[in-house]
């Protein structure tokens, strides 16, 4: 196949206008292992480490339902001594727990076993959130092509903050950035918009414009907060708080209330949204299966009574 007729993902969804509102992964916790040698396609999975504390950290990564990535400096930047690890929490009040170590030997990499088994869920609550830059090239071509002037961009910007990582979802949507543990999804990013992006959101200030979602809500979930972002402008991220939910087969009905009033004229929403299956369609760079998606769109957004 000749570069001309190569297929990437990401130019095909955007040919398509795939919305990005609804596609953030469910998940309130991160397990990031700094690895500086050549990433596998499946990331942890395909790491050659002791086998004993591999199973072990994967076990309680498992029963946390923790995506667990491997991270690295922008350009592969070596940093002098060990490599690090992390445990990141989000809960749903908003407070965060981050939880960091550092690991020569494999199995140093208990400690992240220990960390996610702790009943207390130790970590610190104060330190700034991580921002995960998706530049897995050998899942994804697109994560690569576009990922990396990203992290390249923010890094330059934000050098303590920013790494590059493993496969985070969504291939068609690179360049993607993941705040954590926020939880919060953004794609379709270039160096100039992904620089904004995260300037805004260390602002709290999150923006419609290539926000995915956010992880502790559901797709239909995050749909109704993106609109209400859309309508009355950027927001806190804790400034839409979900009150209810119902279902009625393809239609969904979503209450919000708003926690502290900034750009947001009313206290209370309701968000009517559908969702509807996409017809087949490759889906990443290197799938050759056809596979549908599940999409939403706003159907109304209307004051809701008290």
């Amino acid at each position: 196949m000749n570069a001309a007729a190569r297929f990437f993902c990401a130019d095909a969804a955007r040919l398509r206008d795939d919305p990005l509102a609804g596609t953030a992964p469910y998940g309130s916790t991160w397990v990031l292992i700094e690895y500086r040698g050549g990433w596998p396609p499946n990331g942890f999975d395909g790491l050659s480490l002791e086998p004993v504390t591999k199973q072990r950290v994967f076990t309680a990564a498992h029963a946390v339902r923790a995506r667990i990535l491997l991270i690295r400096r922008h350009g592969r930047r070596t940093t002098a001594g060990p490599a690090r690890w992390a445990v990141l929490r989000h809960r749903e009040d908003g407070a965060h727990r981050q939880t960091w170590g550092t690991w020569q030997r494999d199995e140093d990499l208990a400690g992240i076993a220990d960390a996610l088994e702790a009943v207390d869920a130790p970590g610190e609550e104060a330190a700034p959130p991580v921002v995960l830059v998706c530049a897995h090239g050998l899942h994804d071509a697109c994560c690569a092509v576009r990922g990396r002037p990203v992290g390249r961009a923010l890094s330059e910007r934000w050098p303590d903050l920013v790494w590059e990582c493993t496969h985070v979802g969504g291939d068609r949507f690179a360049a993607n950035v993941v705040v954590a543990p926020d939880g919060v999804y953004y794609g379709n990013l270039d160096a100039a918009s992904a620089v904004t992006a995260v300037e805004e959101h260390l602002a709290d200030r999150v923006h419609a414009d290539h926000l995915r979602g956010y992880t502790n809500l559901f797709p239909a979930q995050q749909v109704a907060v993106a609109a209400l972002l859309r309508r009355y402008g950027p927001a806190g991220r804790y400034h839409y708080d979900v009150e209810e939910t119902s279902r009625d087969g393809d239609r969904w009905r979503v209450r919000l209330t708003s926690r502290t009033p900034r750009s947001s004229p009313y206290d209370r929403y309701e968000v009517e949204v559908r969702s509807h299956r996409t017809p087949p369609r490759q889906l990443t760079c290197r799938g050759l299966s056809m596979s549908s998606t599940v999409a939403y769109e706003v159907l109304s957004i209307a004051v809701a009574p008290h």
